[in-house]
């Protein structure tokens, strides 16, 4: 029997159609909808919803050692609490709100014998969060999501760029190196191009990526140890160096105005920021895009 990529063997219905039906499941459109778009049966909506849908963890008796709490905006742009299996990714539960009773509840009809075994959740800064982990899981330690972190680190260091680079007028070099480049202060350091350099339009003038950095780190020195700072702390993190860790966060360096605030707030959940070092977990759901909005129609 002739085979293609175009569609699956015994199946009529094209691969591409079958996408575009997930990617109309997650807006908010009823399944009349979608199969009138697709110009496909109801039916058929339903049989690829059921397809491609992630099955939960449906025993409650038991939880995984290691869970991550997260936050997703869905159907009507509201924030809908995920959790899962950090080590597997498998999802345990969605709740339709992410109110700290609705999340308490839930989690207090697993046995308290299944509780006190979780031994780690991953989960971003939220503070509730942390609070919840120590009512529900006694024995489980809080771990900062690295992705989170990242984002943190990420977010801080760029409002400190766009400070220093809006006291420029426009047509200058130093408001282009910040501007245009941006992209290249966020990749870690050692990872920048510095043998071949290439013409940049808006510089008018061929430079290495390092190069780029560095003429636009020496226009602040606020700018150039925030850009440090989060470089350090990165690495050290990659590097799971917990000493490391401890070091960057007491410099005394002036940093940007948020950075200073990004530093402040993992001085003060140090022992989860330093958990991220230890464990492997991660709060971020490995699974294929339309599955979240499947889930929750």
């Amino acid at each position: 029997m002739a085979q293609t990529s175009l569609v699956d063997k015994y199946c009529s219905i094209a691969n591409p159609v079958k996408r575009k039906i997930l990617t109309s499941l997650r807006n908010d459109w009823s399944m009349t909808a979608i199969a009138a778009f697709t110009n496909v049966s109801v039916n058929t909506v339903q049989r690829v919803l059921e397809q491609y849908s992630s099955p939960f963890h449906d025993d409650d008796t038991w939880l995984s050692e290691h869970l991550a709490f997260d936050e997703f905006r869905g159907v009507g742009r509201k924030l809908h609490f995920i959790t899962l299996d950090a080590s597997t990714h498998q999802i345990v539960k969605i709740l339709p709100i992410r109110y700290k009773q609705t999340i308490v509840t839930y989690f207090k009809h697993y046995p308290e014998l299944a509780r006190r075994q979780v031994k780690t959740v991953s989960m971003d800064l939220n503070y509730y969060y942390a609070a919840m982990v120590k009512e529900l899981f006694p024995n489980a330690q809080v771990v900062l999501d690295r992705f989170h972190i990242a984002q943190m680190l990420n977010r801080s260091f760029n409002a400190c760029r766009i400070q220093v680079m809006k006291q420029y007028p426009k047509s200058s070099r130093s408001y282009r190196l910040l501007k245009y480049s941006w992209k290249l202060y966020l990749k870690p350091f050692d990872q920048l191009e510095r043998k071949q350099p290439g013409y940049n339009w808006h510089l008018k003038d061929r430079l290495t990526q390092a190069q780029i950095v560095a003429d636009g780190l020496a226009i602040d020195p606020t700018l150039e140890n925030t850009y440090s700072f989060m470089q350090d702390l990165r690495q050290a993190l990659k590097e799971k160096d917990v000493k490391q860790i401890k070091t960057c966060l007491k410099r005394s360096d002036k940093l940007g105005w948020q950075m200073e605030i990004t530093r402040k707030t993992f001085k003060r959940c140090l022992p989860d920021l330093l958990n991220a070092a230890k464990y492997s977990q991660s709060s971020r759901l490995n699974a294929q895009p339309m599955t979240i909005a499947i889930l929750i129609i």
